[in-house]
């Protein structure tokens, strides 16, 4: 389970990725390193000793099958603790033997007795990594593909998502930036494509409130080409928009049809439909405005 924090100076880890009690994994003296691709790093409460970027055990005692832990990459160098050393970030990929490759972020420390590792965040399974960056405060941010909900792991990942991280570096622990306070944001340098745009709720101006059931099933994405295409709980959906200024307009659309019971799709493709402006908040999200002021639909 992933922790969250809800402001950047107020780091308080409770609960790893692992589901593990912070501290109750790591009562052994850390392990110092010349080479991080040869550190120690806690995957699932294990601590798992890499060696020049791989560690390879057996997944049962007599099995065939290997535990196989490996460096991906997509790295950054930065300070993260403020000791004028620059500290490093990657991904991590884990396979326990069966179909499933695991993917997660961990960060390795420079200090004066060499590199320490951290424990792993799981970020999930067979997902597509694109890039991995830094921001004020020491936010690293980490952008990948996943798919959407329900769907096959034959299906190619294409659902843009991105998760942002702070690391404790006494505790050697990820947490969570949760985006639920202002100032974080720079809504001046913010672009329609961006990032993927994940439905939150819509508000109407009759006292309405309309939230997706399904977590992260509503995606929408902008291209720089004039397009976008857009997940629901049931479809794909896509077409053209057009933005000048504040103004938003969607137009040309399109979807496969596929019957859903229960689905929230015909709410949400009817809300496209009537959008005419958007802007940015400080809080890092993007908020759509329908016709005559009749509500508007938050997506983060």
């Amino acid at each position: 389970m992933k922790h969250s924090i809800v402001a950047a100076a107020a780091l308080a880890v409770v609960i790893g990725a692992s589901g593990l009690v912070a501290g109750c994994v790591a009562q052994e003296p850390p392990a110092y390193v010349a080479d991080y691709k040869s550190a120690e790093y806690v995957i699932e409460g294990r601590r798992i000793k890499l060696n020049d970027g791989v560690a390879e055990s057996e997944a049962a005692p007599g099995s065939a099958a290997k535990v196989v832990t490996r460096y991906f990459g997509n790295e950054i160098e930065h300070d993260l603790n403020g000791d004028g050393r620059l500290d490093v970030v990657f991904l991590l990929t884990h396979e326990t033997g069966g179909s499933g490759i695991f993917y997660y972020a961990v960060a390795a420390l420079d200090t004066e007795q060499g590199y320490v590792g951290s424990q792993g965040l799981l970020l999930g399974d067979r997902i597509a990594p694109q890039t991995t960056e830094i921001g004020t405060n020491n936010i690293i941010t980490v952008n990948y593909a996943d798919r959407a909900p329900g769907e096959s792991f034959a299906t190619p990942p294409s659902v843009g998502k991105s998760i942002r991280l702070l690391l404790d570096a006494e505790t050697l622990q990820f947490g969570e930036v949760a985006q639920n306070f202002e100032g974080e944001a720079d809504p001046d340098r913010m672009k329609l494509d961006m990032k993927t745009w994940l439905w939150v709720k819509t508000r109407y101006s009759d006292g309405r409130e309309i939230q997706p059931r399904q977590t992260e099933a509503f995606a929408l994405t902008f291209g720089a080409d004039g397009t976008f295409l857009a997940t629901t709980d049931c479809n794909r959906l896509g077409g053209a928009y057009a933005a000048v200024d504040d103004r938003l307009r969607f137009g040309d659309l399109f979807a496969t049809r596929m019957y859903c019971d229960g689905s929230q799709e015909n709410e949400f493709t009817a809300m496209l439909g009537t959008v005419v402006s958007f802007r940015f908040t400080s809080r890092g999200q993007l908020l759509l405005t329908f016709d005559a002021g009749s509500g508007t639909a938050e997506f983060k």
